[in-house]
């Protein structure tokens, strides 16, 4: 119980000295043309170490904002903000992936066409009609993976309600931000560490493993080389399925902050009281809007 609380307590403290020293030395893992700056980008993108450095972030953050709540609000703005941002952008994926597929049936069915060129400024791109078929599930898992934090802010997530709806304003958000803190983040964390060396396995060889050490890795840098993973499930189908992963950890990072920033909001309400309950929530009005496109049509 000692070992673990003093390793908890010098990782904290060791997230600043990393933190210090990946901002000052920029070069050591964003260079990837030195084979060992890969290796330590691919090590510390999901090692302890990041974890602790955005922990000791979020202390700061924390701290800073229990004496200025309008500091906090602002964080909690600026996330929220960056969540609906993304979310309403990469809506539009699912409109795409619709037109697509008509294209795709009038070319196959009417007009019997079995590829398809596409030559903006210059550059062309021809692939069978199969692969622009199986890249739909693409436009897919891009709504899923980048609209999710967009759906949790605007409260469009299902909630099992067995004892919530029963609480008091100050026990629900008691249980909000128990939820963020133990269950969100943490399950954020895993699918992270998981969808990491799951993704640089489909970029580079040899491959890494999450049980390496730092150490073992640098021994293995002067063999890395990229080989992007282009293997598809027929012959003529989609082959870039390397999206897909990067997709995973995207949707992990946007689900992390979000939690964050739901603790953050959950723990501002609970200080200021019901008053400031959805303070500077930006939630999309398609019912009023509607409304209001009907009247105007009337």
């Amino acid at each position: 119980m000692l070992d673990g609380l003093i390793w908890f307590f010098t990782n904290i403290a060791m997230g600043f000295v990393n933190l210090f020293k990946a901002v000052s030395h920029p070069m050591a893992w964003l260079d990837w043309s030195d084979k060992k700056a890969i290796v330590n980008f691919i090590y510390y993108g999901a090692s302890h170490e990041l974890f602790f450095v955005i922990f000791d972030i979020f202390l700061v953050v924390l701290v800073i904002g229990l004496f200025r709540h309008a500091f906090l609000w602002a964080v909690v703005r600026g996330m929220e903000g960056f969540a609906n941002s993304i979310g309403r952008f990469f809506a539009y994926a699912g409109l795409v992936m619709v037109m697509q597929q008509i294209i795709i049936i009038f070319l196959q069915r009417i007009f019997r066409v079995a590829d398809i060129t596409i030559g903006p400024f210059g550059y062309t791109f021809t692939k069978d009609l199969s692969w622009f078929s199986e890249e739909l599930k693409l436009y897919n898992a891009m709504i899923v993976a980048l609209c999710v934090s967009y759906t949790f802010v605007q409260g469009g997530h299902v909630r099992v309600d067995l004892f919530y709806g029963r609480l008091r304003f100050h026990g629900k958000r008691i249980v909000d931000m128990f939820g963020s803190l133990f269950f969100i983040v943490p399950v954020m964390t895993l699918v992270w560490m998981v969808g990491w060396y799951y993704l640089w396995r489909a970029l580079v060889t040899p491959p890494m493993s999450v049980t390496y050490t730092l150490e073992k890795m640098m021994k293995k840098a002067n063999f890395v080389n990229w080989n992007v993973e282009t293997i598809g499930f027929s012959p003529n189908g989609f082959d870039a399925y390397f999206l897909f992963k990067i997709l995973l950890i995207i949707y992990a990072g946007l689900m992390f902050l979000q939690g964050i920033s739901f603790f953050y909001r959950s723990l501002l309400e609970y200080l200021e009281g019901p008053e400031s309950e959805g303070k500077y929530l930006d939630k999309d009005k398609l019912e009023d809007e509607l409304a209001e496109t009907v009247a105007a049509i009337h």
